[in-house]
């Protein structure tokens, strides 16, 4: 009798450890399966792409990825940042007197051509919100410094973002907020000028 509940005693214990070791071996299996899964999730989600990258896939900018990299200004645009750009579209480009674009990019004009287009760039990253509350904060008028050294002033009309360059043209904000990794850009309908 002594035998049989001794060999009883074994078995169960046994069976016990083996039931652990199984256990334990599908706990393993399945943190390693989660892990791999993770890992495939986060090689199939696109890394986020910076200003130059986003500029150059969208067809409504176009020209200005023509004079971004007639000017030699693709590579700053993707370098860290953070920058805010106001870029403007096809349609603002087409607003400018014939023949303008077309000079701007000959390599005899890159500095000019580079001074425009930097007048559009600002130092660190605003959101649309950020702005309207620059604007509101300061008795509805924002002085923009860019990174060309001029200034934009922003204002609000009709519940949209005006922006005014240094000879007293206009264009308006038509999207906001596209995110980039090395900060956001917003579309604007007229393309600004600094002080000639």
């Amino acid at each position: 009798m002594k035998k049989i509940v001794l060999s009883m005693a074994v078995l169960a214990t046994i069976a016990f450890t083996s039931c652990k070791n199984s256990e334990k071996a599908e706990t393993e299996e399945t943190t390693e399966e989660v892990a791999m899964e993770e890992a495939e999730m986060e090689a199939e989600a696109p890394e986020q792409q910076n200003i130059a990258e986003i500029a150059m896939g969208n067809e409504n900018f176009s020209t200005l990825v023509t004079a971004v990299k007639a000017a030699g200004l693709a590579e700053t645009l993707s370098s860290e940042g953070p920058f805010t750009v106001f870029a403007p579209t096809n349609d603002a480009f087409a607003k400018l007197p014939e023949g303008t674009v077309s000079t701007l990019v000959e390599p005899a004009n890159k500095e000019k051509l580079t001074g425009i287009l930097t007048y559009h760039v600002v130092s660190g990253e605003y959101m649309a919100e950020d702005v309207i509350k620059a604007i509101n904060d300061n008795g509805g008028s924002f002085t923009i410094p860019t990174v060309q050294g001029g200034t934009l002033t922003a204002t609000l009309q009709d519940g949209k973002v005006v922006l005014t360059d240094a000879n007293g043209g206009t264009s308006t904000v038509v999207m906001t907020d596209v995110d980039a990794s090395n900060g956001v850009i917003h579309a604007i309908d007229t393309v600004v000028m600094p002080k000639s």
